[in-house]
């Protein structure tokens, strides 16, 4: 057997990442750093001080599993058209008050959980037919030993590897994710520095930082704006957001802009519609060229236009691709009207039976 020991079996493996703090342990996987006392968990419930050690007790405790198109993620510029054996966990490490997967996000690990190990998810993954896999509906690196695990065992076999976050990790973690081959991130954005009615004691700035680190050691980002209503969709907010992906990112760097619709102990109404079409203009107008309207349903809002002649390069309808109109030269794809590189990372995926419909 590949796994380490037989506390693996069992849901619980020493973690990678924290420090010993007196009678405290320093949980080093995200920037809350949380100080656990002995038999205490921190914030996201996945990691304990058990006798002055870090365990990672939701280790192949995973809360859901099945394949899904990539781009409902969203990811609009890696391996277009492919699907990915998606998975998640237990818990979270922001809570956040409008989250759609609460009953996952907002519950811990338990001993009576099953346990998946990395080599039985590989075997789902080929039964699917995926070309990848993705940690997401929860925060995926409440249990990072396990992508990291999973990534080392799968990635050599040549599947691709992303992962759905809120980009709040420790640049530690960071760098050992990107060196296992996890290059593939969706980023939530939650909101900016003068947002008060949820999720004070986050620094926004972080995930930039971190978005920012990821893409300067060559893997694939793409930003998502949730944009949520009478919450982080006020114009100082919108600003910020689009400032820091313009001075961090690029132009280059994909923006979803995403309806927000009532869920958990949010009840503010779903985001208009013209706002959100109003902050997608914003976005373009200040530089940003890959700017997608999501939640809505409207194709032509998730479709992408060359940015330099505006033809339709691909279309998407229902989380799928229906037309890829790019080629492929010179080790890029490109607008076949007027030559413009497109960012594309992977290869496009070509019509394939999708067992999740």
């Amino acid at each position: 057997m590949w796994f380490k020991s037989m506390n693996t079996m069992l849901g619980f493996v020493e973690g990678r990442f924290w420090i010993r703090d007196g009678d405290k342990v320093v949980c080093n996987v995200c920037e809350r750093r949380c100080r656990i006392p002995n038999n205490m968990v921190g914030i996201c419930g996945n990691y304990k001080n058990i006798g002055g050690i870090l365990y990672n007790i939701g280790y192949g405790r995973l809360s859901a599993v099945e394949s899904r198109p990539i781009e409902i993620k969203p990811l609009f510029h890696y391996w277009p058209n492919s699907t990915a054996t998606t998975f998640s966990f237990w818990g979270c490490n922001f809570y956040c008050p409008w989250c759609q997967n609460y009953h996952l996000s907002f519950t811990h690990p338990k001993d009576e959980d099953r346990v998946l190990l990395p080599d039985k998810l590989l075997d789902l993954a080929k039964l699917f037919g995926d070309e990848g896999f993705s940690a997401s509906f929860n925060e995926p690196t409440v249990s990072v030993e396990y992508l990291i695990d999973l990534a080392e065992l799968v990635t050599k076999q040549g599947f691709y590897f992303m992962v759905v976050t809120n980009g709040y990790q420790t640049l530690d973690v960071i760098n050992k994710m990107l060196e296992v081959n996890i290059d593939g991130w969706s980023i939530d954005i939650k909101g900016c520095p003068k947002m008060k009615r949820a999720l004070p004691n986050i620094d926004h700035a972080v995930v930039y930082r971190n978005a920012k680190y990821i893409l300067d050691r060559g893997n694939h980002v793409e930003m998502v704006y949730l944009v949520v209503t009478n919450t982080n969709d006020f114009d100082e907010c919108v600003e910020w957001i689009i400032g820091k992906h313009l001075d961090m990112l690029g132009p280059k760097v994909p923006l979803h802009v995403n309806r927000y619709y009532p869920a958990n102990r949010w009840i503010e109404p779903p985001t208009p519609i013209d706002k959100l079409l109003e902050i997608a203009r914003k976005a373009k107008r200040e530089g940003i060229e890959f700017v997608y309207v999501g939640n809505v349903g409207d194709p032509e809002l998730e479709s992408t236009r060359c940015p330099k002649c505006g033809k339709m390069l691909i279309f998407r309808y229902g989380y799928r691709v229906r037309e890829f109109n790019l080629v492929f030269e010179e080790g890029s794809y490109r607008c076949p009207r007027c030559g413009y590189v497109i960012p594309i990372r992977g290869r496009y995926i070509g019509k394939k039976r999708l067992l999740w419909l």
